[in-house]
């Protein structure tokens, strides 16, 4: 399980999409909560954790109780932000 800083983020376009759709108070809680990401992936603020089953290997870190980043580890200091969303991402 990586502990670095997170050094370099991809975006998916399906993450971009996803992002635009958003209410805009949810895209600003995303963007204040990016950096807390970037410093310390496994923040306690963040409560990011391992998917299971067919999206194993895939992370989620929380905007809020609702809205949720999906996302992979390429090394121990980038990702892929691969969609934003409700639980409904994980479908």
């Amino acid at each position: 399980m990586p502990n670095a800083r997170i050094e370099k983020i991809h975006f998916s376009p399906r993450y971009f999409k996803s992002f635009f759709r958003l209410p805009a108070p949810i895209q600003k809680l995303a963007i204040k909560k990016d950096p807390w990401f970037r410093t310390n992936p496994f923040d306690g603020r963040l409560r990011t954790h391992k998917l299971k089953g067919d999206l194993a290997g895939t992370w989620s870190y929380s905007i809020n109780r609702e809205y949720r980043v999906l996302f992979r580890f390429i090394s121990d200091v980038e990702v892929l932000y691969y969609d934003i969303g409700t639980h409904e991402v994980y479908r």
